[in-house]
């Protein structure tokens, strides 16, 4: 069996980290997975968070960024892949002038109640 998740499909919303995102890929037929779109607008940045049991990877695909975690930085481009490890406190900032957007693939899948926000904001 196969499954194609069109574009179209997939309505992009405003997410409380402070982002934009697309749910290109998330299934519960599918646990082990998920793949969004991240749009961050240029200046923004996402709160810190940690993703409980949840293993994220950034693919960055257009404009560049500022990763934040434990104090270290680490600045991202086109084509840089960067690797989260379940409960690691992160952050990312657009440092550009256009919108930054990349790919969010979490495994196993993204589910909201793994998010937590460490910004106390709350």
């Amino acid at each position: 069996m196969i499954k194609v998740q069109r574009n179209s499909e997939c309505p992009e919303y405003y997410f409380k980290e402070g982002c934009y995102i697309s749910e290109w890929w998330n299934s519960p037929a599918d646990p082990d997975c998920s793949i969004a779109r991240v749009r961050l607008p240029s200046g923004e940045t996402t709160l810190p968070h940690i993703l409980r049991n949840t293993v994220e990877r950034y693919v960055l695909l257009e404009g560049e960024g500022l990763f934040r975690s434990g104090g270290k930085k680490e600045a991202l481009g086109v084509g840089d892949v960067i690797w989260i490890e379940a409960e690691t406190v992160q952050s990312i900032e657009n440092t550009g002038s256009r919108d930054l957007i990349f790919l969010a693939i979490c495994t196993p899948r993204f589910e909201e109640k793994n998010y937590r926000d460490v910004s106390g904001k709350d």
